[in-house]
């Protein structure tokens, strides 16, 4: 088994706050955040809720990836291509089927913003089924294997808003048990009304920009975005000479098992994935330089993240950490595998991200998040992301050596 853990050769992305690496990363130095009112959704919340949201529409989206003028794709699936395409420039792969190779895609939304469109309208028109069969996760997947070419396994993982971060964590243990040499990994959502409507309905949704830790926050923004990784072997790197932007050293998986959409209280989901991660990545929690947090800004998510934090590292020896949200909103599937770019990106440039809008400290332990760009030596990042149904995932990213 490989003890070094798997390489990260590409990677690509998409969000609000860039539609590159490069642009997502002069973002977050710049403190230029992208949560705004909708403007591509036609909601009766438009001027109520602000949301991360990706300004190209799906026609320039649908041009830009040269698709042919009456399609299915839906722009779940646009999106999911645009980051996929970036990440195989990224890694200088020219023949995707040259070794055995897998698309491990996530997904919580899948096809939904096309067939809301189309829902109504299939009753009365059978033509409109193209757009009905295109709902399911697993067609996004097949979309973005197909446009990228690839013949290997392809699966669609879904546990809500850890879903990427699951694709990641598959793809490194294929690869360390031997089973593929290379592996696309990540995950996209685009923004949907019954995503809008349904976490409206849950009262979890804020009508300012999300303030993640902050004792006054009141909720989050929802986001759109994708980003996809490519993971390869050492055999690969080695036989290649390839550049290794960082490695996969440490995952894990633990269910909250305490409700469909709350976290428990003292975190016992996220202290275990946590605790998980830095077994595999044969880490000390102090051995940990910044944590890119799930961070929700929801009054539920917050705490009991920040409990579970407490637990795993002490109170008062809690590495500097920082939630991402505030700059794209909280993106459901695709939220693990864009803050993995940027926990890779903080590898590379040594820098801890500021949590913005932050102003007042939780009452309830002593953890104040990083509210400033910081340069600091960064040898690993641990990256959190939990999910509704209590499914929490813990990853860990190192540099290569």
């Amino acid at each position: 088994m490989n003890n070094n853990g798997v390489a990260i050769t590409g990677m690509g992305i998409i969000s609000a706050i860039g539609n590159s690496v490069e642009e997502n990363y002069v973002s977050l130095l710049n403190n230029t955040t992208a949560i705004s009112r909708i403007e591509n959704i036609v909601t009766v919340h438009s001027d109520i809720i602000k949301v991360g949201e990706i300004k190209k529409t799906n026609q320039e989206l649908s041009e830009s990836l040269q698709l042919p003028e009456i399609n299915n794709f839906s722009r779940t699936a646009m999106l999911g291509i645009y980051a996929a395409k970036q990440a195989i420039n990224n890694a200088g792969i020219n023949l995707i089927n040259e070794y055995n190779t897998g698309l491990i895609s996530a997904t919580s939304v899948g096809g939904m913003d096309m067939t809301e469109r189309y829902y109504y309208d299939y009753f009365k028109n059978q033509d409109t089924i193209r757009y009905i069969s295109c709902h399911d996760g697993g067609e996004v997947a097949n979309k973005i294997a197909n446009e990228i070419g690839l013949k290997g396994m392809v699966t669609t993982i879904s546990t809500a808003c850890s879903s990427a971060a699951n694709a990641i964590m598959l793809g490194a243990r294929l690869i360390k048990s031997g089973k593929l040499d290379r592996v696309v990994v990540g995950g996209t959502d685009a923004l949907a009304k019954f995503t809008i409507n349904g976490f409206k309905t849950l009262m979890i949704l804020s009508d300012e920009n999300n303030m993640p830790f902050d004792k006054d926050r009141k909720g989050l923004n929802l986001g759109e975005a994708a980003a996809y990784l490519v993971l390869e072997s050492d055999e690969i790197v080695e036989k290649e000479n390839k550049k290794v932007l960082a490695r996969v050293s440490g995952y894990g998986n633990a269910n909250d098992a305490f409700h469909q959409t709350a976290s428990s209280e003292n975190g016992d989901g996220a202290f275990l994935a946590m605790q998980k991660a830095l077994q595999i990545a044969n880490l000390k929690p102090e051995q940990i330089d910044y944590i890119n947090v799930h961070g929700t800004a929801t009054p539920n998510n917050d705490l009991s993240e920040g409990r579970a934090l407490v637990r795993i590292f002490g109170e008062n020896k809690v590495p500097e950490f920082s939630s991402t949200k505030p700059f794209t909103g909280h993106t459901l599937a695709a939220a693990a595998a864009i803050e993995a770019i940027y926990s890779i990106l903080a590898i590379q440039n040594n820098v801890v991200y500021p949590n913005l809008n932050f102003k007042t400290q939780m009452e309830e332990f002593n953890l104040i998040p990083q509210t400033t760009l910081k340069n600091k030596n960064i040898e690993h990042v641990l990256s959190n992301s939990f999910g509704f149904g209590g499914n929490c995932s813990t990853l860990i990213f190192s540099k290569n050596k």
